[in-house]
Order: C-alpha cells, then structure tokens, then sequence
C-alpha cells in the first residue's frame, strides 16, 4: 500500500542573494571551439567571478567570408548569456573574426543585447596586452592560411605596430587548430621568434597556447601574449581580480589599462 505523504511549505520564503557570484563573465563561443571554455574556467572561474558560455554557429573552413558570417549571430548570441540580466563582460572568442568583422561592430552587436556590460575581443586584448608589456617590435604566429592570416598583419600594422617576423602554420580548420600539440606549439613558437623583437603574439583562440605561455618565454626570453591569455586577463582585471599570476605568464602580473 502506498505511503500517504503530506507536503507542507516552509514557513517563509527563503532569501536571495542579488547575484549567486559577484562579478559575471560572459563567452561567445564558436559551434567548433574545444579550447576557450577549458582555458576560463582554468584562467577565470573562481569563488567571486562566474564564467557563462554561449555558442553561436559557425561552418569551417575558417577564411574571411566565413569569419564574417558570425556577424549577424553576435546580438542573438549575447542574449542567449543569463537573458535579462547584466553581464559586466562579454568576450567574443575568435581573433580572426574580430580583424575581419572590425572591433567597433563586434562590440555595437554584444551592446545591442547587453547595454551595460564591457566587450572583450581577442585583438583589442592582445594589443592593450602587448602595449602594456613595451612591445613595440613583435613577432606573430597564427595557425591560418596565408590568406586569412594577411588581414592579421594588416590590423597589427595599422595600429603602429612593427612586425619582424609573422610566421602562419597554413591550417584551414579550427578544430585541427585545437588539436596541436602544447609540445607543437613551443618549437613552432621558438622558431616564429625573431630575434630582434621584443614580445611574441600567438593568434587564435583555438589553439592551447595559454597553457604554455610561461613555458615559451623561458625558452625565447621574451613576453608572449596569446589571444586566450590577453582576454583572460582583460577580463579579470575588469572583475576588479588584480592576481598577479606569473605562472600564468607576464601578462598576469600586469595590471590592466585604465584600471
């Protein structure tokens, strides 16, 4: 015979907090991409700082026109993130989309949706990273197609940057991206460094350089900024978390511009 079993609610309502964490990190992440969501919640995701992941669609292989194609996703996407409720970042988590689609319009697209949070782009925290650690003179490597990767010097260029060596590593797909060795990407980072430049800048949100950041500018004596570990530590400085964090790199004992 079953159990009759009287239900009772509690005697008040319980209380909320206004956040279940402090500070709110949003990602919008490729359909393809295996590495950012690993590498924040390695890098960012801690007991005050949250880190919440869209994913918007995407179709390799990775060449301007479809780079530019994630444009009309960005709005969309950024809503998707904790919908009607503020972030205080949002990140778009591809570099060579964010040259191709331009800065300013991935940002207006993540405003449209989330008015009041701080965009995040992979270029413009690579270059905020690079201005902040003196490098003028850098060296480049990027896993793309000779193709995609020219609209990359050109940004760099543009912004007064010298470039003294840009090596590509000619893959067409980003999930190939991932899937280079951290061993792969030291001795290709090692050969990319020219030796009169002062910091060495590795594109491409795919590819597992963060994880081994420190590693590379043991063995070149030089900074190195990669595309993950530039918007992780944008987006924590602008969470107000100011770690220095060496083992991460020299960028994370840096504190952020304008903070």
């Amino acid at each position: 015979m079953m159990q009759t079993l009287d239900l009772s609610l509690a005697s008040r309502a319980p209380k909320l907090d206004d956040r279940p964490l402090e500070k709110r990190v949003g990602l919008i992440i490729l359909a393809t991409d295996h590495t950012t969501e690993v590498d924040f919640q390695r890098m960012v995701a801690n007991g005050r700082i949250g880190v919440y992941a869209t994913r918007i669609p995407y179709a390799n292989p990775v060449t301007p026109e479809n780079l530019a194609a994630m444009q009309p996703s960005l709005t969309a996407g950024a809503a998707l993130i904790l919908p009607d409720e503020p972030l205080d970042v949002v990140m778009y988590s591809c570099t060579s989309a964010s040259v191709v689609i331009g800065d300013a319009a991935v940002k207006a697209a993540i405003k449209a949706a989330k008015p009041t949070a701080t965009v995040v782009t992979p270029t413009a925290a690579a270059v905020s990273g690079l201005k902040t650690l003196g490098a003028k003179r850098i060296s480049v490597l990027t896993p793309y197609t000779l193709e995609t990767s020219r609209p990359m010097a050109d940004y760099f260029l543009a912004l007064g940057f010298d470039i003294a060596r840009f090596t590509c590593l000619g893959l067409s797909d980003d999930r190939d991206m991932a899937r280079i060795s951290p061993e792969e990407i030291v001795a290709f980072a090692k050969e990319a460094t020219a030796p009169d430049c002062d910091a060495l800048f590795i594109s491409c949100t795919a590819v597992r350089a963060a994880g081994v950041a420190a590693q590379i500018e043991a063995a070149i004596g030089r900074p190195v900024v990669t595309s993950n570990l530039a918007t992780a530590w944008a987006c924590l400085r602008l969470c107000g978390d100011e770690t220095a964090r060496p083992a991460l790199g020299r960028l994370m004992t840096r504190a952020y511009p304008g903070r």
